[in-house]
């Protein structure tokens, strides 16, 4: 008996549609390494389909008034809560997560994130009208960009799909998505959601691959491309808007240091520490991976670190006891296990280190210690549920190998000398700093990084004026 799959579709224009071409990729539950769906391989002709759509869209919806945007998106986030369930199936076979923390640590906040934008698209800001030339008013415009492109990755499908589209839609842009070609299934349906309630050509979802997006990126239309990704596709995409002066958002990789002082509640750090470091099976750029402890608690701490990660399950999204579920996709799985078979003689692998069963992606909470700060596991992303952890002598030492690599996106302080916080939050190279803290994140305030973690914030107000351009009106009162 075969099952038959699911056949995800693009949606422009307001309507579902194939590939013009009728090509198709086919969909991994990462749980079970099985097939489940098909989504359409988008090419030159859907793109151009969509771009379409969303310029013609545009002009009405730049001239919607920000408290008509403000319904549409607050709609939307209702429609989410009563769907809840529908995004969570949707999510889960997609990633394979837990669906009770798809529950309770994803739709949540996306609903949360949705209603600031609302809230943010009636409260714009800037300088205020007045004479700053002899007899002459000048005023300031914020407008919405145009058309944007946009490209979300497969850790957070549903959540980074909701940070991309909600500011370009609040600010009274239109919007191509496209999801990973891994993980297509909420973002459609997210598509049939949000279809009811906007005009058509607002939004539009285009599935595909890697050249689908650099299509998208590339098309003469979108006066923006945001993509959250690796470095090498941030790279790729920042060389293709140059070539019409696109503007451009990115959202990359990360490497967070998790700078643990002598002074530290050991207990506390390691408990907090390990489910930034595991959760999402470390599939997150802010993921606490990569833990600096002072010499005097090194041996302690990676004994309590390695007890906890030993504790820690990951299994199939229906066990309520697992943190985490698979890696998204074989790949990723290969990836990560490279990285601990090139370990360096000088490492131990203090827990984990290997594969958990033979079905689907999963891979046991691992730490890593004994390590150098020019090792190939300290200086790449792994993305994978890995903490790497490293000695440091005193302040200026943990701070020289806490800056030493070429992300600068999220780190955390954990000591009790507030004066020393204060000193490593303002020398931290990183867009965000948690004090005895790591991972929480709130809609008011920006995130993104530095250096090769991109450049550009998603959330909070910052996020929001990304998606605006700024005009100046100046008028002769003669």
């Amino acid at each position: 008996m075969t099952t038959e799959l699911r056949r995800l579709r693009n949606y422009i224009n307001g309507e579902f549609r194939d590939a013009a071409d009728g090509r198709t990729i086919e969909v991994v539950n990462p749980a079970t390494g099985e097939v489940y769906a098909t989504s359409p391989l988008s090419g030159q002709a859907d793109v151009d389909a969509a771009m379409e759509a969303a310029a013609a869209a545009f002009p009405a919806w730049r001239d919607s008034t920000p408290s008509e945007r403000q319904k549409v998106l607050l709609k939307i986030a209702d429609a989410f809560e009563e769907r809840a369930e529908d995004l969570i199936a949707a999510e889960v076979q997609n990633t394979g997560k837990p669906i009770a923390l798809t529950a309770s640590e994803e739709i949540p906040p996306m609903v949360d994130q949705i209603r600031f934008f609302a809230g943010a698209a009636r409260m714009l800001e800037g300088r205020s009208a007045g004479e700053y030339m002899e007899g002459m008013t000048s005023i300031i415009r914020r407008e919405p960009v145009g058309v944007c492109a946009q490209v979300a990755p497969w850790n957070y499908p549903m959540m980074m799909a909701v940070w991309k589209f909600a500011p370009a839609l609040a600010a009274g842009n239109t919007v191509v998505l496209k999801p990973s070609d891994t993980t297509p299934a909420s973002t459609v349906l997210m598509a049939e959601i949000i279809g009811q309630i906007v005009p058509k050509g607002v939004f539009n979802v285009i599935c595909g691959d890697r050249e689908t997006g650099k299509a998208m990126v590339e098309h003469p239309t979108p006066a923006m491309a945001s993509i959250t990704g690796s470095v090498r596709a941030g790279m790729q995409v920042a060389e293709s808007a140059a070539k019409d002066v696109k503007r451009v958002h990115l959202e990359l990789g990360g490497k967070a240091p998790v700078v643990v002082f002598e002074d530290t509640d050991i207990d506390k750090a390691v408990g907090d520490i390990s489910v930034a470091g595991f959760f999402n099976a470390g599939q997150d750029c802010t993921a606490a991976t990569r833990v600096l402890v002072h010499e005097s608690i090194h041996d302690e701490f990676v004994a309590a670190l390695a007890k906890a990660a030993a504790e820690t399950k990951t299994g199939q999204p229906d066990d309520e006891d697992v943190l985490y579920g698979p890696l998204n996709n074989a790949n990723q799985l290969k990836q990560v296990t490279g990285f601990i078979d090139r370990l360096p003689a000088h490492a131990k692998v203090e827990a984990g280190g290997h594969r958990v069963g033979d079905k689907g992606y999963f891979y046991a909470p691992t730490v890593v210690s004994g390590l150098k700060q020019d090792d190939e596991i300290v200086q790449n992303e792994v993305f994978g549920p890995v903490i790497t952890v490293q000695s440091f002598t005193d302040e200026a030492q943990a701070l020289e190998f806490a800056n030493g690599v070429e992300y600068a996106l999220a780190s955390s302080v954990w000591t009790k000398d507030h004066a020393r916080a204060m000193r490593m939050s303002k020398t931290l190279d990183f867009g965000c700093v948690w004090i005895n803290t790591h991972i929480p994140l709130v809609a008011e305030m920006p995130h993104g990084g530095y250096k090769k973690s991109g450049y550009g914030k998603d959330l909070s107000a910052y996020g929001f004026e990304d998606y605006t351009r700024i005009k100046h009106v100046m008028t002769s009162l003669g």
